[in-house]
């Protein structure tokens, strides 16, 4: 069964691994879906800073929407979870579901929450239930380092960004344009 969706029956995506990209693809396939008049909505876990994606989307007329839900500072990993990036995570998790039901987007993108998860922010049991709320006609995307098991198993589709080589390893900062 086909829904009347703009995409046909959507699927989930996983974009993970160590490697550079995940985002980036995930922004592709936004810019990929505007050409065709489709609309994606990005809700991103623990990012606060100013990225070029943000002016990016503002260009393309409505078409592409990107929330952050993070603070403007590196989120580090610690037991318990800072309660302010657990609020965020919360926050955002809402907005992905407000999204996904909307009828409004074809494509959601949970940028970001496979980090999330590792991060404790949220649980594996809440990402799930955020797949099982998918509607058919929309796909979704979920990217970030540390993809569980358990969602590469309720997946469609995964792949894996790995490192071969990066500049960090030279020092190299990242870049405004490139890696924000």
């Amino acid at each position: 069964m086909t829904s009347n969706a703009p995409i046909g029956r959507g699927y989930v995506q996983v974009y993970t691994g160590n490697g550079k990209g995940k985002t980036t693809a995930a922004l592709g396939l936004a810019l990929r879906a505007a050409g065709r008049g489709i609309k994606t909505y990005i809700g991103q876990f623990m990012k606060g800073q100013l990225y070029g994606e943000l002016k990016g989307a503002q260009m393309l007329g409505g078409l592409v929407t990107i929330e952050q839900f993070g603070r403007d500072e590196f989120v580090h990993v610690t037991k318990p979870p800072d309660p302010r990036d657990v609020d965020k995570a919360q926050q955002c998790l809402a907005a992905l579901r407000k999204a996904l039901i909307s009828g409004e987007y074809s494509i959601v993108v949970a940028d970001e929450i496979n980090t999330a998860l590792w991060f404790g922010l949220l649980s594996i049991e809440q990402a799930l239930e955020l797949i099982k709320l998918r509607p058919e006609g929309i796909e979704l995307v979920l990217t970030g380092r540390y993809a569980p098991e358990s969602l590469i198993e309720a997946a469609d589709l995964v792949t894996e960004m790995r490192e071969v080589k990066h500049y960090y390893t030279n020092h190299v900062p990242a870049r405004d344009g490139i890696e924000r």
